[in-house]
């Protein structure tokens, strides 16, 4: 099968840098809500593993009765074949980005790819993201589970492996952002977890940066859920995300 290149969304505005972690465990009328109002003001909307198990596509086609894109989360690694199934059932819902584990080796990759190209068919194919290394751990949580070195040496050797694999882009904390971009260029499309700002507690990501920080280093999207969720107002929590991201944006004098 002749590789088709899978064309990647970037954004263009700072809004559409946003991708609004919708990481709830059900598709209640609050959430939906949610979703209504604040899809037409970021980028995409993730749906993860615990809202995609509980409600399946209805999750993603309330993503899109709202006009959001869709990223879907869900990290896939398995055997090669049934990670092309997977993909390719993806891709038949009509989600715009979906993460794949590059710990599943090349060959797992490669399937990934051609399941999503299959399903999309003769629409395009969500943009395949490759998952490094989970913000969530550390060094010596790496240890813990045999993988020597730092998490920034770890995430580099999967990256490299991903892109070899022609996945078009990396799920990365931002804290690798900029060794990144040193060694890979400015192709691969890089998305960054663990956006938080400076009054945001850490919660569960250990490797963080601000929405600004994030882009200066040279991410093109930013995964932000409770930062967003969690403010008294989620819609002028986005609309200062925004702004801050447009300041990263502007032009240096």
């Amino acid at each position: 099968m002749e590789r088709r290149r899978i064309q990647v969304p970037r954004p263009r505005t700072p809004r559409e840098r946003i991708m609004l972690a919708i990481d709830r465990p059900r598709l209640d009328e609050a959430t939906v809500e949610l979703i209504r109002q604040l899809a037409p003001k970021v980028g995409a909307v993730k749906i993860g593993l615990e809202l995609y198990t509980a409600e399946g596509p209805r999750a993603v086609e309330a993503v899109k009765a709202a006009g959001g894109r869709v990223f879907l989360d869900l990290k896939l690694l398995d055997i090669p074949n049934t990670v092309r199934g997977a993909a390719r059932a993806a891709a038949r819902l009509g989600v715009d980005f979906l993460t794949v584990h590059a710990l599943g080796g090349e060959a797992m990759l490669f399937e990934a790819w051609q399941g999503a190209v299959e399903g999309a068919g003769t629409a395009r194919a969500p943009a395949l993201l490759a998952v490094t290394v989970l913000t969530s751990l550390d060094a010596a949580a790496l240890a813990a589970v045999g993988v020597q070195g730092t998490p920034e040496e770890a995430v580099l050797r999967l990256a490299r492996l991903a892109i070899a694999s022609k996945i078009p882009g990396l799920v990365c904390s931002p804290l690798e952002v900029r060794a990144l971009r040193h060694a890979l260029g400015p192709d691969p499309l890089l998305v960054t977890p663990g956006i938080r700002g400076a009054e945001s507690l850490p919660d569960d990501q250990r490797r963080t940066l601000s929405p600004r920080e994030a882009v200066e280093a040279g991410s093109d999207y930013l995964v932000i859920g409770r930062p967003i969720l969690a403010a008294p107002d989620p819609i002028v929590a986005a609309e200062l995300i925004g702004q801050q991201i447009a300041a990263a944006d502007a032009p240096r004098p």
